[in-house]
Parts: structure tokens; C-alpha cells; sequence
């Protein structure tokens, strides 16, 4: 049986049953473990399922679609070759930090596969439980008062437990990037906040953000760090803001 059919039978099982789990249908379909997770990675980035600890759930897509889901279904090929570079960025003996950005999900997705050891802190409960299941990563996760529509936390107490890290690489996301004014933007304040935080705290800060959002002016904007080490997205942006950003020395980071 091919890829693409077994993804389409397990889709069929979850409408029946509402949930599948990784052991069974590794079993049912004579494959390992790894081969079903990356198959239910596959349509969650898709948009068609909602991976849990050790299987997926249905998502009820017209009625209980959250903010988090519409965004993480959007721009799924850009956002994996904006992971691509991230991964490639890496390195075992750094503290890596990914927030709450759907681009961080592409990049748990391959990390969750990796025989690499790395060491990962992040406040994004996907991502925590992605690399969970892989034994090799160092996994540090940051909680608090969770904000639903981002997955994630990022309230007083999650920062004043982050202010004790010092990430060596962190991988942070954006609703808006206006490089002509050295500024970036996005639609919480309590968001916004803790990215600025994580950009101050982290050694070498990477911006990650789809090509669209040049541009975009969100509600609540923040002047970019000047450790800023590369803006990593998946298009060559139009040459004003290549220009903008060679002057303030800021690496546009392209697939190659």
C-alpha cells in the first residue's frame, strides 16, 4: 500500500471513530511506529487531523476551529522551508529556543525524527509534545497561564521563568515585519512582550516569518534587537526591502 492510500485510510478510521492511535494502526497496516507518526505529522501540517500523545483526534474544522488551528493550516509549504533552514542552523551544544509560532510545529516535525541531541526550550505545547516522544532531544518546556490561541504561554509567569535562560540560538515568529523602520509587530501585547524578552535574552536571535509579511503592520509593534542574526523565510522579498535590510545588516536567509 502506497503513502498517500494508508493517509487516506486513517483518515477514514478517524471520521468513523473521532481518534486513532499510533500502536493500532501500526499494526493494522504492518508498518512501524515512526512510519504512522510521520504520517499523522503529515496530515496535521495538512490541516486534515489533531495529533495527541500517541495518536490524533478529528478537528471540527466549521465549529470549533481555533486561531491556532486556522494558522497553523496556512502557508504549509513555506513554512517548511522555513523549518528546513532553521534545522540547518542548529547545532547539538546550543540551547535553542522556539516560541509560539506555527513554523516552530514544521520545525518539531523534523526535529521529532532527528538522531540528533539537541536541546531544545520552548513554551509551545505542540511542540513540547512532538519532541517528547523522541528520547534524544533535551526537552525543556516553559508553562504559565496558557493563551489558547496560541497554543502556548506567555504570561508574567512564564517569563519570569524564562528570564533564567539564556538561549544561544532562538527561532522567533511575527505577524508583521516592517524592515524599512526596524520594527516588527504582532497582535497580543502579552505576546509581543514575551518575544521581546526572548530577542534580549537569546545570544543569536533568528526571526522566522512567511514572505507575506513584509509589510504587515499588526497591533503591537517592537523595535528589532540588534542581535538579530537573520531573518529566515522561504522568498526572495522585493528589492526595497533587501535594500533596507542590507543597510541595517540585517541576513536575509533564502532556501538554497
Amino acid at each position: 500500500m502506497f503513502m498517500e492510500e494508508r493517509q487516506a485510510k486513517i483518515l477514514e478510521m478517524l471520521e468513523a471513530n473521532g481518534k486513532v492511535l499510533v500502536k493500532e494502526l501500526a499494526e493494522i497496516f504492518n508498518v512501524t511506529e515512526d512510519s504512522i507518526r510521520k504520517d499523522l505529522s503529515t496530515l496535521e501540517m495538512d490541516g486534515k487531523l489533531r495529533r495527541t500523545y500517541g495518536g490524533a483526534v478529528t478537528i471540527q474544522e466549521k465549529l470549533q476551529m481555533t486561531e491556532a488551528n486556522r494558522r497553523r493550516i496556512s502557508d504549509v509549504e513555506a513554512k517548511r522551508k522555513i523549518a528546513a533552514i532553521a534545522v540547518k542552523i542548529m547545532t547539538p551544544q546550543s540551547l535553542i529556543f522556539l516560541d509560539t509560532s506555527t513554523i516552530s510545529i514544521a520545525i518539531a516535525e523534523i526535529l521529532e525524527r532527528s538522531e540528533t541531541p539537541y536541546k531544545i526550550l520552548t513554551n509551545m505545547v505542540d511542540v513540547l509534545v512532538m519532541l517528547a516522544r523522541n528520547p534524544k532531544i533535551n526537552l525543556i518546556f516553559a508553562g504559565g497561564q496558557i493563551n489558547k490561541s496560541r497554543d502556548g504561554f506567555c504570561d508574567g509567569l512564564n517569563l519570569e521563568f524564562m528570564s533564567h535562560f539564556r538561549p544561544n540560538i532562538s527561532f522567533t515568529g511575527v505577524v508583521g515585519i516592517n524592515v524599512k523602520e526596524k520594527l516588527l509587530s504582532t497582535n497580543d501585547v502579552n505576546v509581543g512582550l514575551h518575544k521581546m524578552k526572548i530577542l534580549s535574552l537569546s545570544e543569536n536571535s533568528y526571526i522566522i516569518a512567511e514572505s507575506r509579511k513584509f509589510g504587515v503592520q499588526a497591533n503591537y509593534t517592537f523595535a528589532m534587537p540588534k542581535n538579530i542574526r537573520g531573518l529566515i523565510t522561504e522568498t526572495k522579498p522585493a528589492p526595497e526591502i533587501l535594500k533596507a535590510a542590507d543597510e541595517m545588516n540585517l541576513k536575509i536567509i533564502l532556501p538554497d
